[in-house]
């Protein structure tokens, strides 16, 4: 692999989700172009519908969104190869989201299904072991086809230390827990959004003060910001989409530099851009996402890669670093059924 190239994996839905990919695809990035070439299926595992990297070890991890929820880890080799590692039970079911702690000794793990975040230990090789805890949330929303119960829906460990946000769709709740040295969870705070809210993704900024919240029930982005302490503030709201039509927004993320907010909106297809220059985000821009039902979306140096789930495609957009507004005319990589786009050595961000 040349040194202006690197391996980027997809996480696909599998026909156990109802999608048609088999597991997860490798592709290579051009880092200059922003360009994917696609070197195939490098782990055939069930539904990995979101993946990790360890911080400091040549791992990779996926959720199975299964009925019985597990995690897959694989050995990651410098051509892209992927060696198994390990595979655990999330003690959950459906599990949708995961996230390595900073200090790389605990997985985290968001049980959509059934409402609950596992908490995994690391071995020094990277590999998963048994549970050393398993927060089952409690609670309803007004949405009742989708917030009859708690849905857990995303963790976000804090950069720092040992806290855990973690984001429930159904109970339209964001929870705060410290880990202790044994890997238990202790809940220290809950912020309610709105009623309906239905939040699923946040993304935290690089000043460590700010975070911003996607709400995929009623096509919202909150945003938040800490008092001083550890407890987090609600500074208002704003609408996802400028659009007509269904809105649901999927992934959120702020750029690097801090200065732009990007949001993929299912249903109208778009990406919605906002500038982080005030105390809420202010809209900038609404660009069509190019394909069908946008489930993901990640920055890569200078290319914002969406995952166009029922269109089989990632489509990548060249970002222009001025206005942070991606370009109108993406390139498309076929892809089955792609929900998670993972950069080499960098986290998701989001």
């Amino acid at each position: 692999m040349s040194s202006g190239a690197e391996i980027v994996y997809i996480g696909c839905y599998t026909a156990q989700s109802g999608g048609r990919g088999t597991g997860i695809v490798a592709a290579r990035r051009d880092a200059r172009t922003g360009g994917l070439d696609p070197l195939g299926v490098v782990a055939g595992t069930p539904s990995p519908s979101f993946l990790a990297r360890h911080p400091r070890l040549p791992v990779l991890y996926a959720v199975n969104e299964l009925p019985e929820g597990t995690v897959s880890a694989w050995t990651i080799h410098p051509d892209g190869a992927l060696t198994p590692l390990g595979v655990r039970s999330t003690g959950g079911a459906e599990p949708c989201h995961l996230a390595v702690d900073p200090g790389g000794e605990f997985l985290f793990v968001a049980n959509y299904g059934s409402g609950s975040v596992a908490v995994l230990p690391l071995d020094p090789t990277g590999a998963p072991g048994d549970r050393t805890d398993l927060v089952r949330h409690d609670g309803a929303g007004p949405v009742p086809e989708r917030q009859a119960g708690p849905h857990a829906h995303m963790v976000s460990p804090d950069p720092a230390g040992t806290g855990l946000l973690a984001v429930d769709l159904g109970t339209d709740t964001l929870y705060r827990y410290d880990r202790d040295p044994q890997g238990r969870l202790h809940a220290t705070a809950r912020y309610p959004t709105r009623p309906g809210t239905g939040p699923r993704h946040l993304a935290r900024h690089p000043d460590g003060r700010r975070c911003y919240l996607a709400g995929e029930l009623d096509a919202s982005v909150t945003a938040y910001a800490s008092d001083g302490t550890d407890r987090l503030v609600e500074r208002g709201r704003v609408e996802a989409s400028r659009r007509p039509g269904h809105v649901q927004p999927s992934e959120i993320a702020v750029g690097p530099d801090g200065r732009f907010l990007y949001l993929a909106n299912r249903g109208v297809g778009t990406v919605s851009v906002f500038a982080l220059d005030d105390a809420l985000p202010r809209h900038l821009a609404e660009v069509p996402g190019g394909g069908d039902w946008p489930r993901h979306l990640a920055l890569l140096g200078g290319h914002l890669y969406v995952a166009q789930e029922r269109a089989d495609a990632v489509l990548v957009f060249a970002v222009d670093p001025d206005s942070g507004i991606p370009a109108a005319s993406p390139t498309e990589v076929a892809v089955p059924s792609p929900t998670c786009v993972l950069g080499a050595g960098s986290l998701i961000l989001g």
